[in-house]
């Protein structure tokens, strides 16, 4: 019963809050609505200059093919390539793409003819897949254009290459993102919370009156952690529906899965916020602790980069990264179909991580001061 008393404790002291209520239904709306569509790491409109020094058909015709790739504004179409340099060194253009004189003429002749891609690499993502972007759309338009003719009366043999795209076949990059997204939601809403909730108490001083009762600590540490774990999956549920509404994104492995990391992860986070609001004396130190940790914890955790780009030392340390195992699940099932059997790595992580963090929560709650 006593547990049952603290429960509703908490959640009349949540919703007597204006703000937090709000929150809890507008932030995972935010995330999901508005989120995906501007973080993408699908480069686009790229700003493309073309230094046409040959003035033929074909030249024309291959600035044609540039300015009709969906990757390439044509910013503009030049005979002077350090006009064009100029446009590159002032960012008013991305690439410069130089065709040489005698373009057309050393096509039909020789086969092949030069040309020179300039790159602003400042941003080296953009610049490098500018550059692949580029290179791919030169090599269709030659081998449609300039493909080679054999004179052998036995034809050129010729390999046919069919690609086949599994998990994502339309390569959409939200939907590898959006599973992730759902993660930051529970990180904030599921950690950040709960690490200022006792700290607001020792700040108002109204702790003081639980720590005069027989309350015991771990009772009083589930009756922290409970709300959190309820309103954590109120909101992933939201984001999933939303998923499925707007995106078309469901859990193909099942959502009982999905409901059973996240319970074991919002968990983990909890006590991980309980154990940073235990070692913290004011809200300005619970908030940049946990501001330090979110942020490696997203950085670390393959949201954005993938872990096997990292150094090996820090492969090495993501390992100890709760979200790390979290974003494989969920990625998992939303794109792969995985199912709880094929989730055991990620399971036994997680429950290890909640043993060592309720542990470290309850221990470190000192009850009198």
């Amino acid at each position: 019963m006593t547990l049952g008393y603290l429960i509703r404790k908490e959640f009349k002291q949540f919703f007597r809050n204006s703000f937090l209520p709000k929150l809890v239904i507008a932030f995972p709306v935010v995330i999901m609505l508005v989120i995906p569509w501007i973080v993408n790491m699908d480069i686009k409109n790229i700003r493309l200059t073309v230094v046409d020094k040959d003035g033929s058909s074909t030249s024309g015709k291959l600035i044609r093919t540039l300015g009709a790739s969906e990757y390439f504004i044509l910013e503009d179409v030049t005979g002077s390539y350090p006009e064009a340099l100029r446009q590159l060194e002032k960012g008013r253009t991305d690439a410069v793409v130089e065709i040489p004189g005698y373009f057309e003429q050393d096509l039909v002749s020789e086969g092949r003819a030069p040309v020179q891609i300039s790159l602003n690499a400042v941003n080296q993502i953009k610049g490098a897949l500018g550059s692949n972007y580029l290179n791919a759309v030169c090599a269709d338009f030659f081998a449609e254009n300039f493909a080679p003719v054999s004179v052998s009366p036995v034809p050129a043999p010729r390999v046919s290459i069919s690609v086949i795209n599994k998990f994502n076949p339309y390569m959409d990059y939200k939907n590898f993102m959006i599973p992730a997204y759902m993660v930051i939601v529970i990180i904030l809403l599921g950690g950040f919370l709960p690490a200022l909730n006792i700290v607001g108490e020792k700040e108002k001083g109204t702790i003081e009156q639980i720590n005069i009762t027989p309350v015991r600590k771990t009772t009083f540490i589930f009756a922290k952690l409970i709300p959190y774990w309820i309103m954590g999956l109120i909101v992933l549920s939201i984001c999933m529906l939303l998923a499925w509404a707007v995106y078309g994104l469901s859990p193909h492995g099942g959502i009982w899965t999905v409901y059973l990391f996240s319970l074991l992860f919002i968990f983990a986070l909890s006590g991980f916020g309980l154990i940073v609001s235990n070692y913290s004396d004011t809200m300005q130190q619970a908030m940049f602790v946990m501001f330090f940790f979110i942020l490696v914890f997203m950085l670390m955790s393959g949201l954005l980069t993938p872990i096997s780009s990292m150094p090996e030392w820090a492969q090495v340390i993501t390992w100890l990264n709760p979200p790390r195992y979290f974003i494989e699940m969920m990625r998992g099932v939303y794109l792969q179909g995985c199912s709880l059997a094929d989730l055991s790595h990620q399971l036994l992580a997680l429950l290890g991580f909640d043993v060592f963090f309720g542990t470290w929560a309850v221990m470190s709650y000192r009850k009198t001061r």
